[in-house]
């Protein structure tokens, strides 16, 4: 239950911080023609090379020195990281898509810079923040590198790492293990069945 508890908090948070973070990002790149613009996507493309795990003795450094080893927030920050650089890619080309002709006819109507990302243009891209967050839920959820290096409590482990504890070099839990694989598919699951229509 614990640990159920701590992947459904992690991932959560994870992917609601992306899409804060995302979604004003990729509106603002599609929308505003500004000096290194390019240079700033292809940084943001590049930054999907790099994998958690080859940087996890570093981050594991930086969070030690700011004493948030062992902690939710160590996680969050990590998942959050290594998604927004997707979820920017993805949204701003939903952005971009969309006729700038839209947003002006919004003006016209009244509607501030605010009102028209939150009333027209979210709206209107929402199978690309489906894509979003059905994908930073699941890399969230399923990252298991970074949750074994920086937590240490067995109560806050999530699903991921707990999971691997049935399994010893003496003696293998298949019953508990089957049982815990079946409950850690549940969400994802749910979530699709959820968003499946948007697609």
């Amino acid at each position: 239950r614990d640990w159920l508890a701590s992947s459904l908090i992690v991932a959560s948070a994870s992917t609601a911080i992306v899409l804060v973070v995302a979604v004003p990002a990729a509106y603002f790149t599609a929308r505003h023609r500004f000096r290194g613009r390019g240079a700033f996507l292809l940084l943001v493309l590049m930054t999907q090379m790099f994998s958690p795990t080859a940087l996890v003795v570093g981050i594991y450094r930086e969070f030690f020195e700011v004493d948030l080893v062992n902690t939710y927030l160590a996680l969050i920050l990590t998942n959050a990281a290594f998604n927004l650089a997707f979820a920017i890619w993805i949204l701003q080309g939903f952005f971009a898509s969309i006729p700038s002709e839209v947003e002006e006819a919004a003006e016209l109507d009244g509607c501030g810079r605010f009102g028209t990302l939150w009333r027209i243009m979210l709206p209107l891209t929402l199978p690309g923040l489906v894509t979003t967050v059905t994908f930073t839920f699941i890399a969230a959820w399923n990252e298991y590198v970074v949750a074994l290096t920086l937590i240490q409590d067995d109560a806050r482990k999530p699903l991921t790492v707990g999971i691997s504890s049935y399994v010893t070099g003496y003696e293998q839990h298949w019953d508990q293990l089957f049982a815990a694989s079946l409950i850690a598919i549940v969400p994802v699951v749910i979530l699709f069945a959820a968003i499946e229509k948007h697609l």
